[in-house]
C-alpha cells in the first residue's frame, strides 16, 4: 500500500516507477480520484457543520416562539440531510476507488536498485565457490528415479502434475535439510523459531500483498481460507494491527513449513522435476524493523541465507534484482542462485526482499518509541533460508558420482548418522 500524501508530494517519482512497469498514467488517475475524495469530504464536513448549526438555531427559534423561522430551519435541515446522504455515498465510492487503485500497484524501488526489464538486467554482487563441473552430469530426475527414491508417476496418479513422491534415504536427506537449516538460523543467526498456521484469512493474505493481485496463484479452501504460499504470510501477520515497542525491534522469526502454490503463471516452465512444485518445504526468514534499521537488516538477512549454502559447500552467486524483475511488494531484492550442473547454470534458490513499509501500511503494523506520542509504520523483510526442495536438487546434482551415488555434505552428517552416501552401503 502507498501513502497518498507521498504521491501528492512527489508524483514524478511514482509516475516514473509505475510507468517502467507498464502503468503509465496511473498517477494522474490516482490524483483525480484523490481530488474527488477530498472534495466530497469538504462538502460533507461543511454540510454537517451547517446541519448542526441549523439544529441549534431551531431550538432557539422555538424558545422565542418564532414558528416561521423554526419551520424554515427544519426545511433547511431536511435539504442538508439529502446533501449529507449524497456526499457520504460519494465519499464511500471515491475512497473505495482510491483504495483499489493503491492496492493494485507495486512497491516503489529503492534509489540504488538498477533499472532493467527482466532477469538479464540483474547485477551480480558476488559469487562463492567454484562450479562443480561434473563429467556428464545427470539431472536430479534421472538420479532419483535410478535410485528408486523419486517417483513422479505415482505422484501424478494421485495428485496430478508438479508433485513428487520422495522415498527412503532421499526422504531422510530432505528431512535432515530442513532441520539443519532451522538449527543454523536459530542457533547461529538469532532467529526465533515459530510454528505458524498453514491456513490464513483474507486480511493476512491482503496484508502481505498476496491479495487481490495473486489470488490465482493461491489455493483456497471451501471455507474461504488460503493455504500459505510461504511462511512469510503468517510470520509477518504476527504484527498485523499491532503497535510494537521500538525497543523490541528488530524481530527475527523463522519457520519450516509446507508451501502451496498453484503456479498459475508458470505454464510450460520447469515442468520436469522438482524445481517448480505445487507443494514444497521451505525455511522462511522474516524480520520486522524500525524504518531506519531495514537496509542493514536486509544485508544481514542475505548473509544468513548465504550461510546455508556455504555450510553445504554449494557454489552460488548473489544477484541484485533490477526494477523489472523485482516482486510486487519489494523495494529491493537479492536472489541467491545455486549452481545446477545438469543445466550448466545458476538457478534461484532464495529471494530476500526489503518491503519497506509497503506491507505494514496494508496491515496497519506500527512501532512506537518510549516517551514519544506518535507511531511509525514498521518495515518488513522476508527471505528464503532456504527452499528445501531446490536445495535437495542442488545437493543431488553437485554431490553425484559416476556410480550414481550422492555424497552427503559434511554439515549434514550429524543429522544422518552412519550415512555418507545416498544409494551406497554407508
Amino acid at each position: 500500500m502507498h501513502d497518498i500524501r507521498a504521491i501528492r508530494d512527489n508524483p514524478e517519482l511514482y509516475d516514473a516507477a509505475w510507468s517502467a512497469k507498464g502503468r503509465s498514467g496511473v498517477v494522474a488517475e490516482i490524483l483525480s480520484v484523490d481530488t474527488a475524495l477530498r472534495a466530497a469530504k469538504t462538502v460533507l464536513e461543511t454540510a454537517q457543520s451547517q446541519r448542526n448549526e441549523a439544529s441549534k438555531l431551531i431550538g432557539q427559534a422555538k424558545a422565542r416562539k418564532d414558528e416561521a423561522e423554526a419551520q424554515r430551519l427544519m426545511a433547511e435541515v431536511e435539504t442538508l440531510k439529502s446533501t449529507l446522504a449524497e456526499q457520504t455515498e460519494a465519499e464511500r465510492v471515491a475512497s473505495a476507488a482510491l483504495q483499489d487503485l493503491l492496492a493494485a500497484l507495486p512497491n516503489i524501488p529503492a534509489p540504488d536498485v538498477p533499472e532493467g526489464k527482466d532477469e538479464h538486467d540483474n547485477v551480480e554482487v558476488r559469487r562463492w565457490g567454484e562450479p562443480n563441473h561434473v563429467s556428464a552430469p545427470r539431472d536430479h530426475v534421472d538420479l532419483g528415479e535410478s535410485l528408486g527414491m523419486l517417483d513422479f508417476e505415482a505422484a501424478a496418479r494421485m495428485s496430478g502434475a508438479r508433485f513428487t513422491v520422495i522415498k527412503g534415504q532421499l526422504a531422510r536427506l530432505e528431512r535432515a535439510l530442513g532441520q539443519f537449516m532451522l538449527d543454523l538460523q536459530t542457533q547461529q543467526n538469532g532467529y526465533l523459531e515459530v510454528s505458524p498456521p498453514l491456513l490464513v484469512n483474507d486480511a493476512a493474505a491482503y496484508g502481505t500483498d498476496k491479495l487481490p493481485k495473486f489470488a490465482d496463484d493461491l489455493f483456497q479452501t471451501t471455507d474461504g481460507r488460503w493455504l500459505i504460499p510461504t511462511a512469510e504470510v503468517p510470520l509477518t501477520s504476527l504484527v498485523m494491527g499491532q503497535i510494537v515497542a521500538e525497543e523490541e525491534l528488530p524481530l527475527r522469526m523463522t519457520a519450516l513449513t509446507p508451501c502451496f502454490r498453484s503456479e498459475a503463471g508458470a505454464s510450460g516452465r520447469d515442468t520436469r522435476g522438482m524445481i517448480r512444485q505445487h507443494q514444497f518445504y521451505k525455511v522462511e526468514l522474516v524480520s520486522i524493523t524500525a524504518p531506519d534499521q531495514s537496509d542493514a537488516e536486509h544485508e544481514r538477512m542475505v548473509g544468513c541465507a548465504e550461510s546455508v549454502l556455504k555450510a553445504l559447500e554449494l557454489p552460488f552467486r548473489t544477484m541484485l534484482l533490477c526494477t523489472g524483475d523485482m516482486g510486487f511488494g519489494a523495494r529491493r531484492t537479492y536472489d541467491l542462485e545455486v549452481w545446477i550442473p545438469s543445466e550448466g547454470r545458476y538457478r534461484e534458490i532464495s529471494s530476500c526482499s526489503n518491503c519497506g513499509d509497503f506491507q505494514a501500511r496494508r496491515m496497519d503494523a506500527r512501532t512506537k518509541k518510549a516517551g514519544e506520542k506518535g507511531t511509525r509504520f514498521v518495515h518488513s523483510l522476508n527471505g528464503s533460508g532456504l527452499a528445501v526442495g531446490r536445495t535437495l536438487v542442488a545437493i543431488m546434482e553437485n554431490y553425484q558420482d559416476e556410480q550414481g551415488r550422492i555424497a552427503i555434505p559434511q554439515a549434514l552428517h550429524p543429522y544422518l548418522p552412519g550415512l555418507t552416501h545416498i544409494g551406497g552401503e554407508g
